[in-house]
């Protein structure tokens, strides 16, 4: 018994065999199925099919020889119209099932098949066609009167209706329908027929016969009685099937694709030339150009710029597909498409909202939270305003500039975008290059832009104090367009060519300092500043927002380890030189770092940090705070400087020593600082006769300043009254009071002229220990800006002129004292004048 080569699916219909075959399928519908007996079992002959595997409602052609009592149960059957029992033997199924039969192992699972044909064929052979009806459960199998015998109890699977089973069926049809579009050999009326089947199990046994699987699948399936397990298997191979029929499917038409490619791609584009004078105006039947048609169309564009996409349009139509200038014109259209002309986000105007915002994430930094808060109540007030303020972030690095940026954007429930300015310096840059140029692009304004994907983002220019400007061009002048509420609606790009509007941005700039910020681009900008945080600002900082972050990012979060208020104090002043707090960040953690190695070494973990225990992990302190002077000196003046990371004092050394009259002055001093000096000086000058110093004392006299920390550039005119100070002490004579520190600019006659950098000034002040600061009277306005509690520490005294600051600073007035003495010098040099005068006289008298 062996199966034939071919199956019922692939009939040729030329072979009047198989049609002999086929014509009998009919007939098999009116084989009766066999009935039970009265205790449930069905009893009749059976023929053992061997490893020859076969699913329910599926047909095999077999062919039989050398095997009369098989032979003579198909032909019983056949002739009576009955049905018969199929069994499978192997050694291969020894591990599955183990019936009466110790000498054959047999499948627990059967068939009911039918007979659908008998032919004769030549050498005693005789080919039969079965069909497989339903399963059987064997129970007992044996020999009688040679022919083999099986009694068996039907396998029904009642499968309770559900919306899940409805689906799962619905999935398996439409996956068949699929499957049945890809080949050949399964035609309309199979298809049709599986719509039909209700029985979730038949549906499984129809649509898993008509599919080419492997022997040891095939056995699952046989054995397998659940039908909804069946009908899902049946989807996964079908989808299976279906991948590899579609893979197949494309290697083949790769394959085709590949023959003689050059004449086919010829022939291809003259058919494709034909049809665009032909068809569409001329206008090509090309996906892309659809694409961006409809794309465009979609866009609200201004009337300039859907002109110019228009000629663009009509360029792209003419120009041949694998022209260069054709994916020129393709780039720029994609870049048109997808800026954002009429996407708007809408604002949330909740005040209350926002200065929650605001102070969740940021501490201090009033004057800017303010200020945003004044923009949303105008514009709450008057929705419909466009035009935008031009905020510029100033102050130290650290200082929360960036953040405060997202913060705001969050508040407005607007998109945010950044772009770093630091070291552009190229125009094109900004602007973007022209389109004549190979690999053009647009400037970063509008490449940003289509990131936001919203034409009123909050757009942040960071480090705009860092733009250079070389024979490229200047890219701060570019910015002036961008930055004007005046010109930025019609915003110019090299690339794109037609105005864009950015009038809806909220643009925001940070910088370090203004002083490298053009005048024409500061003047566009509105600036506020972001003062250097104090001690006790840095170490609520950190409690509240850099310790909670940092116990997170090193898994301590769950851990109850507490900073002391004097460990944070040592990590500020021992372990960071900043105006921010990010330096203490990177501090912070780095000890939690150490305290999470130890929580992985299974050591204990302390419950405090203490100052001790920063140092034992970190090390010796690497800062060490300036602190005032212990003695009143002569020569020796505090001044108190700004820098970027923040406020410090600054001692200032003279010395007057016997010489010719020289000023030399040392320590990294600037311009500004020596003319200032020499300022001083000619006050002191002027002031020659009021203390009571020799009229020869600077020509015999040479006079060295000096300020400590030689390694740090020092410039400015804020230390213009300090020099005054030191210089008027060492001359006279006259020890400067140790606690008194000063800041300001003087002009030749004395007057004292007003600084900037005020807060940070004062509170360098008294984290050093001075007690009394000396600042000009137009600065009194800036101590609003100074913490009470630290204007409860010092004594502040407002001055307009020298004679009030050396009144404060020296410890006697200098008038009161005596002058100092003359140099053995100016002595020689007055005794030999007289002794020249007096033959002169003698000569006279004469």
């Amino acid at each position: 018994m062996y199966q034939d080569p071919f199956f019922f699916n692939h009939v040729n219909r030329d072979d009047p065999i198989q049609i002999s075959r086929f014509a009998t399928l009919s007939n098999l519908r009116s084989v009766k199925d066999r009935k039970p007996d009265k205790d449930g079992y069905l009893v009749g002959p059976a023929i053992d099919l061997e490893e020859m595997l076969l699913l329910p409602h599926a047909m095999m052609p077999l062919t039989l020889a050398e095997d009369p009592n098989a032979m003579d149960t198909l032909r019983d059957a056949y002739q009576n119209s009955e049905t018969l029992f199929a069994c499978f033997s192997r050694q291969d199924f020894n591990h599955l099932t183990e019936t009466a039969e110790p000498e054959k192992r047999y499948l627990e699972i059967g068939l009911e098949v039918a007979v659908g044909s008998l032919i004769s064929l030549d050498n005693d052979r005789e080919s039969v066609l079965l069909q497989a009806r339903n399963r059987v459960k064997i129970e007992d199998i044996w020999q009688e009167d040679g022919l083999l015998m099986m009694r068996c109890l039907p396998v029904k699977s009642r499968q309770r209706k559900s919306n899940s089973l409805t689906a799962l069926k619905r999935a398996v049809v439409n996956e068949f329908e699929r499957y049945a579009s890809l080949v050949e050999f399964i035609n309309d009326d199979v298809v049709e027929f599986v719509r039909s089947v209700e029985d979730p199990g038949d549906l499984a046994d129809m649509v898993l016969s008509t599919l080419d699987l492997s022997e040891a699948d095939r056995l699952a399936f046989l054995i397998e009685t659940d039908g909804a397990a069946r009908l899902e298997a049946s989807l996964r191979n079908l989808k299976h099937e279906v991948r590899l029929q579609e893979l197949e499917a494309e290697i083949q038409n790769r394959v085709q694709s590949s023959l003689d490619q050059n004449q086919r791609e010829n022939y291809l584009r003259e058919q494709l030339t034909t049809l665009q004078r032909e068809l569409n105006d001329g206008k090509p039947i090309d996906p892309e150009y659809q694409e961006l048609s409809e794309a465009l169309a979609k866009i609200s564009l201004p009337q300039e710029a859907r002109e110019t996409v228009n000629k663009e349009l009509d360029r792209l139509a003419n120009t041949p597909p694998f022209s260069p200038e054709n994916a020129l014109i393709s780039a720029y259209l994609h870049w048109v498409a997808e800026l954002p002309w009429d996407k708007e986000t809408a604002d949330n105007l909740d005040i209350n909202h926002a200065r929650e915002i605001l102070e969740k994430n940021h501490f201090g930094l009033q004057k800017a939270k303010d200020r945003i808060l004044e923009y949303l109540a105008v514009r709450s007030l008057k929705p419909k305003r466009n035009r935008q303020p031009i905020l510029c972030f100033v102050g130290p690095p650290g200082t929360g500039k960036t953040s405060l940026g997202k913060s705001i954007a969050d508040a407005l429930e607007r998109n945010f975008v950044r772009v770093s300015l630091g070291g552009v310096h190229d125009e094109a840059e900004i602007r973007g290059h022209r389109r004549t140029y190979i690999g053009a692009l647009p400037g970063r304004i509008l490449q940003t832009m289509r990131k936001a994907k919203s034409v009123n983002p909050v757009f942040m220019l960071d480090e705009i104090d860092k733009l250079n400007a070389d024979f490229q061009g200047d890219p701060a002048a570019a910015l002036l367009e961008v930055l004007d509420p005046e010109q930025n609606y019609a915003f110019s790009d090299h690339y794109l060519e037609v105005a864009y509007d950015l009038s809806k941005v909220l643009f925001i700039t940070t910088a370090n300092t203004v002083s490298s910020i053009p005048p024409a681009l500061l003047d566009r900008m509105e600036l506020i500043e972001f003062p250097g945080y104090i001690l006790e600002e840095k170490i609520a900082i950190a409690n509240q927002f850099l310790i909670p972050k940092q116990m997170e990012e090193n898994s301590l979060d769950g851990e109850p380890i507490l900073f002391q208020e004097e460990a944070l104090k040592a990590l500020v002043e021992g372990y960071t030189y900043e105006a921010g707090v990010r330096n203490l960040e990177r501090e912070i953690g780095s000890v939690l770092r150490k305290i999470a190695r130890m929580k992985s070494e299974g050591k204990t973990l302390p419950a405090e940090i203490s100052p001790e225990l920063v140092e034992e992990l970190l090390g010796p302190a690497e800062f060490f705070p300036a602190v005032a002077e212990q003695n009143d000196e002569i020569g020796m003046a505090t001044a108190i400087a700004w820098t970027e990371n923040g406020g410090e004092i600054m001692p200032v050394e003279v010395l007057v020593m016997e010489g010719k009259g020289n000023l030399q002055m040392t320590g990294q001093i600037g311009e500004i600082m020596q003319e200032s000096a020499q300022a001083a000086l000619s006050y002191l000058k002027s002031k020659q006769e009021a203390f009571q110093i020799p009229a020869d004392f600077f020509e015999d006299m040479d006079i060295h300043i000096h300020v400590p920390e030689g390694s740090i550039p020092k410039d400015g005119p804020s230390a213009g009254i300090t020099l005054a100070t030191a210089l008027t002490s060492a001359v006279l004579a006259v020890p400067v009071r140790h606690d008194v520190a000063m800041t300001g600019e003087i002009t030749l006659r004395g007057r004292v002229l007003p600084v900037g950098g005020v807060r940070e000034k004062v509170l360098a002040a008294n984290r050093s220990g001075i007690r009394t600061v000396l600042l000009p009277r137009k600065n009194e306005k800036d101590l609003r800006e100074v913490p009470p509690q630290v204007l409860k520490k010092l004594q502040i005294v407002l001055v307009e002129h020298m004679d009030e600051v050396l009144a404060a600073a020296l410890v006697d007035k200098p008038i009161s004292r005596k002058p100092r003495a003359a140099s053995s010098r100016a002595k020689k040099k007055k005794s030999a004048s007289d002794q020249q005068d007096a033959p002169q006289a003698s000569e006279t008298s004469r």
